[in-house]
């Protein structure tokens, strides 16, 4: 173990990151210099999404049109439950 004290300042001062914890708080890890998140939570390069969206395209649940589809459904739902509601 060593003596001699640690220069923390820089550390201490930093700007953190803030992405919502599983536990609820805030990361308390200190912000990728130029980036508002840490190197965990996509401050690193590299990290985050692909460009255009390729997942969208292996199966299918995320494209405009199967999103639109869901939507449609989710209304039509709703007006069977207000109109079984309204027969009671």
């Amino acid at each position: 173990m060593s003596n001699h004290a640690r220069n923390t300042g820089p550390m201490r001062a930093s700007p953190r990151c803030g992405a919502k914890t599983h536990a609820g708080g805030s990361c308390r890890s200190p912000a990728v210099r130029g980036k508002r998140r840490c190197r965990m939570h996509g401050g690193a390069p590299g990290s985050g999404a692909q460009k255009g969206n390729r997942n969208a395209r292996r199966h299918g649940l995320f494209t405009g049109e199967a999103i639109a589809e869901r939507k449609q459904i989710r209304a039509l739902l709703g007006e069977a439950r207000k109109l079984l509601q309204e027969m009671k």
